[in-house]
């Protein structure tokens, strides 16, 4: 249904460069990249590598605001180990934690997530459905 998210940040270095940590875990990486320092319109975009973007950051400086309580964005991720590592490599990037890797029973069985607010406030999450095997490092 959905072709892309757009997201604005306030820095477009900043919010590449965590997205760039924080993504890779889950195996998305920056497909393409339009900064020219002090040009306004600046973009990157992330996707599967090789493949066309599904989540572009567009730089509007001061004027960019993270939406509202409700609105976050879910990564599919391919394993709870993934899940876990995003988690680890958002905080280590600049992120704030919103939530710990681990089951969330209430949206289902298996259900495995972690959430982050990353440097321009927007909400993000990484999940994993699959049933197999415990998550990684416990």
């Amino acid at each position: 249904m959905l072709h892309h998210l757009s997201l604005g940040v306030c820095d477009i270095l900043r919010a590449a460069a965590f997205y760039d940590a924080a993504l890779a875990p889950l195996g998305y990486a920056r497909v393409w990249s339009d900064i020219r320092p002090g040009e306004p319109g600046q973009a990157v975009g992330y996707g599967l590598p090789g493949g066309g973007d599904k989540l572009c950051l567009k730089d509007h400086g001061t004027a960019a605001a993270a939406p509202g309580p409700g609105f976050h964005v879910a990564f599919a991720a391919p394993s709870r180990g993934a899940v876990d590592a995003f988690h680890r490599a958002a905080l280590a990037a600049g992120g704030r934690d919103n939530g710990a890797p681990g089951l969330r029973l209430p949206y289902g069985p298996t259900y495995y997530a972690a959430f982050i607010i990353d440097p321009d406030g927007h909400r993000i999450e990484a999940v994993c459905k699959d049933p197999a095997g415990p998550p990684a490092g416990g």
